[in-house]
Parts: structure tokens; sequence; C-alpha cells
């Protein structure tokens, strides 16, 4: 899919090293020019803290009991928290295991390693 011109492929590292640029490029795919001050608000609600404040973005119309586990789908709008929450065996399984899938695939498909 990351040929096609109908298709837009970003990652989070990206979006948090360089959000107005990723904003940009969204703009740019859809064809959408914004002005300096919409681009500002774009960035000021898209935000992590906006968002999470945000009933119909952050989760918290959903019923507790229909959440599984208690699961918390917005902590901290970081890169790199997954390692506060994988034990280092669990890492070590995770990477045995996207080893093997991804054998063959392009390296510069996975920016953040």
């Amino acid at each position: 899919m990351r040929g096609r011109d109908n298709f837009l492929l970003l990652n989070f590292e990206d979006m948090k090293q360089d959000t107005r640029g990723t904003i940009e490029k969204i703009c740019d795919f859809l064809g959408k020019k914004l002005e300096k001050d919409e681009l500002d608000l774009v960035l000021k609600y898209s935000s992590f803290q906006a968002m999470k404040e945000n009933k119909m973005s952050n989760f918290s119309l959903i019923p507790e009991d229909a959440v599984t586990n208690g699961l918390n789908l917005m902590r901290k709008g970081t890169t790199g928290d997954w390692k506060n929450h994988f034990t280092v065996a669990q890492a070590e399984a995770f990477d045995k295991v996207f080893q093997e899938k991804m054998t063959g695939f392009p390296p510069e498909l996975f920016p953040w390693q």
C-alpha cells in the first residue's frame, strides 16, 4: 500500500518529532492548504493534552465495563513508553517474533529502529 497515491503512511515517532510537518504532509495528501492560524488551531486541538481532555476523543464516553481490564487507551503520549509496560522477557519475545515476521522487508519501513 505504501506506494499507492491514495494511501498515506505515518508513524507516531514522526508525528511526535515534527507535528507541524506531519500535519502539513496530511494537508498535502488531502489537497488542502491551511492558513497559518488554521494550522495553529489544528496543532492546538490535536495535541495529546487537548485530546486527552476532549470527551469525543478520550474514550471517557465508553462505559467502564466495556473497556477490557481497565485498559487505559491514552497514557502519556510519548514514544518509547512501552518499555515501562513490557518485561524484559516480553520485549525479547516481541523482538524475536518481529524479526521473524519482518524478514525480507526493507529496513527503511521501520524508522524507529
